[in-house]
């Protein structure tokens, strides 16, 4: 008996001490992709630190995330390069918020066009650790069952103290509008303006997910994290913004200010290239 009880004890430690990695993992399936290959990612994090949502860097002075991230521009800071949360690996590029823009068609009690930009008071330089995130066409869409890439650092369990996260990927595909808005599963919330992505076993859905985490489909970011029901329930997939269908609006914001300065210096056509629709 007592060595039983032995036993036990080490069984515990053991678990206690690998506990962190054991509850970060809360979707079947994910792994760590390789250090700083998901190089477009950053942290939104609190003025103490504290990451709260996923973004993805666009432009050099812009983030890119979901419109729900929205918290004051003082309380905030964007953390670029950045593998495991908490720990400090000299890659880290940080930048404060000048300002921040919601798209004008968001809707909280909705999620529709769940989707924000961010200014940067200093750029983000692109190097081997950093660069900027592939965009898709205006309109451009998945077929079902193609297969992508969500990544983010997700979140601890409730109670828990925040340790060292490092970053995750899952794989998962896309599940269409019609099937995702059926009465067996979201029953007509999904608006145009967004995606479906989970798996048809159920575990792998974006359970214990960050807002705003990176759903990325053949090399591009098509989706950014926006909201799902039951947590691991294969008719309840992850629902995610649609990042295609406000391609105009991202090119228009970011430069806007461009094209206000420079629009008697340059002719139109010089502009044309600013936008892929």
């Amino acid at each position: 008996m007592p060595r039983i009880l032995l036993w036990i004890f080490v069984l515990l430690k053991l678990f206690i001490a690998s506990g962190q990695d054991f509850f970060q993992s809360q979707r079947a399936g994910d792994y760590a992709p390789s250090p700083h290959s998901v190089e477009y990612i950053v942290s939104l994090q609190t003025s103490k630190g504290q990451h709260f949502c996923v973004g993805s860097l666009v432009h050099k002075y812009w983030v890119l995330t979901a419109a729900h991230c929205n918290t004051r521009v003082d309380q905030m800071m964007i953390v670029a390069g950045d593998n495991i949360l908490g720990k400090y690996e000299g890659m880290e590029q940080y930048s404060k918020p000048h300002s921040i823009t919601l798209h004008p068609l968001y809707n909280k009690s909705t999620s529709n066009a769940d989707i924000m930009l961010i200014k940067l008071r200093a750029p983000i330089k692109p190097n081997r650790y950093v660069s900027l995130a592939p965009l898709p066409k205006q309109n451009t869409g998945m077929l079902p069952g193609q297969l992508c890439q969500m990544s983010g650092w997700g979140s601890p369990p409730q109670g828990r103290s925040r340790s060292p996260l490092t970053l995750r990927s899952v794989t998962l595909p896309i599940i269409s509008t019609a099937k995702c808005n059926s009465s067996k599963s979201i029953n007509g919330s999904i608006t145009s303006n967004m995606i479906c992505a989970g798996s048809n076993t159920g575990g792998e859905k974006a359970c214990k997910w960050d807002p705003g985490e990176l759903l990325v489909c053949g090399g591009r970011l098509y989706g950014l994290a926006s909201w799902g029901n039951i947590c691991g329930d294969a008719g309840f997939p992850g629902v995610f913004t649609a990042v295609s269908r406000f391609r105009r609006w991202i090119d228009r914001t970011i430069y806007r200010s461009w094209t206000r300065c420079f629009k008697y210096r340059y002719p139109l056509s010089s502009k044309s290239s600013m936008s892929d629709g």
